[in-house]
């Protein structure tokens, strides 16, 4: 063991969130090693122990609890990949217990639960910490004592040997009166309970827990057979070593739960910190605060932004502030948006003819209820048809096709993260000529019809060649018009209000993919400023966008390194400077 690498690099490497866990089953790798405590030649070897629980064996035979003791095959270095002191012996599970098998269930199954009586314990009940009997289902008397078989014990332990929760380990208290338990436990039962603590600390370490993994059976319900458990190879200390290394195991894993506890208020506190400058930050109260707000934020980024959800917290902010026109100073010299509208009207104007098949909705200006929140005096809201100069137009959804020629059409994938990402594609059976409008164009703009109602009308932009993909039935496709910056719409499309929009109007039959129509897009509230003030909120969103880039990845390389230096520490310091009396071993039994 290595402890001094362990202590120098601790700061650093008790950031990561896998440091207390990793911790917990370093400790108990060192204690299955016997490199937790010190050897003490003055007490008696574990052979010496094992001479006790024959003893014990051959008396519960002359009692006529046990009709005869079974052999096993001797334990190899094979079993047990790692040196061990000289004082420790290695023995098959099923020579030190005399009861080992799994729970039943009984009669009726669930049906029989009732109020009142026997508890019945299930796999939720046995935890590694000791059994929790908050949720416990009870059995009458009756089925208890039909059940006779699976009687619980005190000084038991009982280990889960099947689904997700199998490995999972418990003591039964000394304070348990009695109860029965399902055939997704095992009862484990030693001869000797004084060496209980430490089987028990052994099951539930790294050690054994893959050697669990290593021999679990069954395809479509993971088990462990009592015939592989009764197999299992054991390490056995001299009993006076087994009560040290268990308390000292107890001191350790106290000390973790207070490292637990103190990672969980640090991170509970810069979550408080985080969310209460976000809450400032997206509501403040005028510029003089919000500025103090944006200052302290930017300021201490570092500090507040330590998690990925941060990150997209902080990214969802500045598009909120982008939209209140809270990210960039108003310019009283930028055109304003009354003729930026005129100008609009004009270009729609020239281009209706062309666009004969464009559906038309009356154009109004938004009520007072619709609209979500103040802007600036120079701004103005609007709905999204009032700068659309195209559409909308639903796209098509033909056959798929199995021709590596075949038309591509984009999935709804290709847009749900609010960009526009090629890789999402099908090919399908169809012949569209090459000027339709069912082609994507640079500058279109799509918003999906349909999905989940945290996706429903999630839009992004399209700035490839043309010609390439066409967009399915799914999807909506608008034009804006020059005169307006589509990527300052399409920021306004993803802001939380667009987002709370396009959630509340969604509807249909399928509540899994509500869907908006036509009508419910063309009105979406647009909080329109001036051009040229579009354009500079675009560029500062780029500068934020690139720092919560660059957040991201020194955060990614971060926990990646902490990680990487967490396991390389564990390892050397589990791995160095093996103990001088460690020994190779082949024990009978």
């Amino acid at each position: 063991m290595n402890p001094e690498l362990l202590l120098t690099h601790f700061n650093r490497i008790s950031k990561s969130p896998e440091a207390v866990p990793s911790l917990r089953k370093f400790i108990l790798e060192l204690a299955v090693r016997g490199k937790l405590v010190e050897q003490d030649s003055a007490e008696e070897p574990a052979s010496e122990l094992m001479k006790t629980i024959q003893a014990e064996k051959a008396r519960f035979v002359r009692e006529g609890e046990i009709k005869k003791l079974e052999s096993f095959e001797p334990v190899t270095a094979n079993d047990v990949p790692f040196p061990i002191p000289r004082s420790w012996e290695v023995i098959r599970m099923g020579w030190l217990a005399r009861k080992l098998g799994a729970g039943s269930t009984p009669l009726g199954g669930k049906s029989v639960y009732q109020e009142e009586g026997v508890p019945f314990l299930r796999s939720q009940n046995v935890y590694d910490d000791g059994l929790r009997l908050d949720d416990v289902a009870l059995i009458s008397r009756a089925t208890h004592d039909k059940m006779c078989g699976t009687h619980i014990r005190q000084n038991d332990i009982l280990l889960n040997i099947t689904g997700a929760s199998i490995g999972r380990c418990s003591l039964v208290p000394a304070t348990f009166a009695e109860g029965n338990v399902s055939q997704h436990v095992a009862i484990i039962r030693l001869f000797l309970p004084a060496i209980r603590e430490f089987i028990h600390m052994s099951l539930i370490s790294p050690f054994f827990q893959q050697v669990i993994d290593d021999v679990q059976v069954g395809v479509s319900r993971e088990g462990l057979s009592m015939q592989r458990l009764r197999l299992f190879p054991m390490l056995l200390p001299p009993l006076a070593e087994q009560h040290r290394i268990v308390t000292r195991v107890n001191e350790l894993m106290a000390l973790c739960d207070r490292l637990e506890r103190a990672f969980k208020e640090q991170e509970d506190r810069r979550d408080r910190l985080a969310t209460a400058s976000f809450h400032h930050l997206n509501n403040g109260a005028n510029s003089a605060d919000f500025r103090s707000y944006a200052r302290f934020h930017l300021n201490h980024l570092p500090r507040l932004i330590t998690r990925t959800e941060h990150i997209s917290e902080f990214r969802r902010t500045v598009i909120n502030l982008a939209v209140r026109g809270k990210l960039v100073p108003q310019d009283s010299s930028d055109v304003p948006v009354s003729e930026l509208l005129g100008r609009i009207q004009t270009e729609k104007a020239d281009l209706i003819g062309v666009h004969a098949q464009e559906r038309e909705f009356r154009e109004s200006r938004l009520s007072n209820e619709n609209i979500p929140f103040d802007l600036p005096s120079s701004w103005q809201w609007e709905p999204l048809q009032s700068v659309i100069v195209f559409g909308p137009q639903n796209g098509i959804s033909p056959k798929p096709s199995s021709r590596s020629d075949a038309p591509r059409a984009v999935t709804l994938t290709a847009t749900t993260k609010g960009t526009f990402d090629s890789r999402y594609f099908k090919q399908v059976d169809a012949t569209i000529p090459q000027d339709s409008e069912f082609w994507l164009r640079p500058g279109d703009l799509l918003f999906q019809r349909g999905n989940t109602r945290e996706y429903v009308g999630m839009a992004a932009y399209y700035s490839g060649e043309p010609g390439l993909f066409l967009y399915p039935d799914l999807m909506i496709k608008v034009r804006l018009s020059e005169e307006v910056s589509l990527r300052y719409v399409h920021l306004c499309a993803l802001a939380p209000h667009a987002r709370s929009y396009f959630s509340t109007h969604a509807s249909g039959a399928q509540s899994t993919m509500p869907k908006i129509n036509q009508g419910v897009l063309v009105k979406l509230p647009i909080p329109l400023a001036p051009f040229s003030e579009q354009n500079r909120i675009v560029a500062k969103v780029d500068e934020l966008m690139a720092l919560c880039n660059q957040l991201e990845a020194q955060l990614t390389t971060t926990q990646s390194e902490n990680r990487s230096l967490l396991e390389a520490v564990l390892f050397h310091a589990l791995n160095d400077s093996p103990h001088e009396n460690d020994k190779n071993f082949a024990i009978k039994a």
